[in-house]
């Protein structure tokens, strides 16, 4: 019996390669998952944000210690929060900000242009705008995290001096 067994093995083994393993098979339902895992803003809401006024919001946000680094360093066109100015620094070097760039150079689609586009008037091609990376007000004063962290502590303490303390020692809301 054991050597039918060996036999039968050493045909096995023969026979070929082996098939290959199939580690993802039935992941369908992580696909989405995975596919919008680092998804980011559309052209047209980036559109939007570039705006005159929220610009400058965007640019100088208040310190947020639920987002990468303190919410300082944010790349309006791309829509990211980076940790620090290097990394930001890095990030407008790089090809997907300036493919970003590029993309946002034309204006995006309005309401007036699918008209045309279905026969309700004469083609006009879309304008070309110059666009520019704008620069976070952190990444201008050339701050680090650190100096962040100390610039948020100083505006906590300067908060906690003007509240009210009742006689009991307890700050009134």
């Amino acid at each position: 019996l054991d050597s039918l067994l060996q036999e039968i093995k050493l045909i096995f083994r023969m026979a070929g390669p082996y098939r290959r393993k199939k580690y993802h098979y039935g992941d369908t339902h992580l696909k989405k998952r995975w596919r919008l895992k680092r998804r980011t803003k559309d052209l047209d809401q980036i559109d939007a944000d570039l705006v005159e006024g929220k610009v400058e919001k965007l640019l100088t946000q208040n310190v947020d210690y639920d987002k990468t680094g303190l919410g300082q360093f944010y790349c309006v066109h791309c829509a990211k929060d980076f940790i620090d100015t290097n990394a930001f620094q890095a990030h407008v070097k790089s090809k997907p900000h300036k493919r970003r760039l590029h993309a946002l150079k034309t204006e995006p689609y309005t309401i007036e242009e699918a008209e045309r586009a279905s026969g309700m008037g004469s083609y006009v091609q879309p304008g070309k705008r110059k666009m520019e990376t704008l620069l976070p007000s952190a990444v201008t004063a050339m701050e680090t995290l650190a100096d962040v962290k100390k610039r948020a502590k100083l505006d906590d303490n300067e908060d906690d001096q003007t509240a009210e303390v009742d006689a009991e020692g307890d700050v009134k809301m």
